[in-house]
């Protein structure tokens, strides 16, 4: 356990009170807390470094990237409750100025990732395909979530709706979110017969769904978009009822850098430590991990779920029972 005079020790600058008040919000690569601050990257660095020595932060290192983020709940969760009751004083205009800068470069990131997707809508298909055959990672998926009938099913980021064409028959209803509307387009040209589906324009972070109204959500080849893929998973969990399930099909942690300027992968990669500890942070159990290999990326697929069974369900059992 980290000693309290550490702890104050590191607590004692404004810099580094910033610093946390930004991660407390989301997980940062060090260039952009040096760009929201608008400090040099090496004396960010050596601010994170005090933080992460006296366990208020941890560092990640992804390719050139690093990315930090909270340190272990045992130690920020009193320091963080502590902060809310005081405040931060002459700091707060400071904090507020710095959240605003974050948004701003989330918005500058986000639309030059929209504009790639716009860009590269026509071909999307064609390019996840080159990372590893879709033949193996849809077959494989298809064995991860069985044949049995779900009420909602919602696709994260649907693309050209590939996952709906899959999965929509298993459902009641479908919906199909992406923020790209030249994706839209191209799925509803695809599933213009499926009366069952519905295609909505909106971000992963703010879902257009009701709390636990869908059964089933995917997030297939989505996740690496993500800058915020903590929060992303989040708000997946969120929408599922109980016994609901998430299904994320993205590439294991690897060191393909070329990737993030040539194809706008945020991340590189996922370990199953990291996908765990969201999943459980999202309240949702770690139930499957499959893992395929081949091509130039290995692909992972991890099945998370809520725990509970659906009242409706339930009574079926109850009803098919008598």
């Amino acid at each position: 356990m980290t000693e309290p005079l550490e702890i104050f020790r590191a607590l004692a600058d404004a810099t580094r009170l910033r610093i946390l008040a930004l991660a407390r919000r989301m997980e940062l690569s060090v260039g952009e807390l040096a760009q929201v601050l608008g400090q040099s990257q090496p004396r960010v660095s050596r601010h994170v470094k005090i933080l992460i020595d006296a366990g208020l932060a941890e560092r990640r290192k992804e390719g050139s990237w690093v990315f930090v983020a909270l340190g272990p709940d045992a130690v920020v969760a009193p320091v963080s409750a502590s902060l809310d009751t005081w405040g931060l004083g002459a700091l707060d205009q400071s904090v507020e100025a710095d959240l605003a800068r974050l948004t701003a470069v989330r918005a500058d990131r986000a639309a030059a990732a929209a504009a790639w997707f716009e860009a590269h809508a026509g071909e999307w298909d064609a390019i996840r395909s080159l990372h590893v055959a879709e033949s193996e990672v849809e077959a494989a998926m298809v064995a991860v979530l069985g044949d049995a009938p779900v009420g909602m099913l919602v696709d994260i980021g649907t693309g050209t709706g590939r996952m709906l064409e899959l999965f929509g028959g298993l459902a009641r209803e479908s919906v199909g979110v992406d923020r790209s509307s030249e994706m839209l387009r191209l799925a509803r040209a695809k599933l213009h017969d499926r009366a069952n589906i519905e295609l909505r324009q909106a971000d992963l972070y703010r879902l257009p769904i009701g709390d636990g109204g869908a059964d089933l959500a995917i997030l297939h080849h989505v996740l690496h978009f993500a800058e915020a893929p903590d929060l992303a998973i989040g708000e997946a969990a969120r929408v599922l009822g109980p016994g609901g399930r998430l299904l994320i099909v993205d590439f294991a942690a690897h060191g393909r850098e070329e990737l993030r300027q040539r194809d706008a992968h945020a991340r590189l990669g996922f370990s199953d430590e990291q996908v765990a500890g969201w999943f459980e942070a999202a309240g949702l159990a770690s139930v499957r991990t499959e893992t395929l290999k081949g091509g130039e990326l290995t692909v992972k697929l991890w099945l998370g779920r809520r725990p509970g069974v659906r009242l409706k369900e339930v009574l079926v059992k109850e009803v098919l029972a008598a």
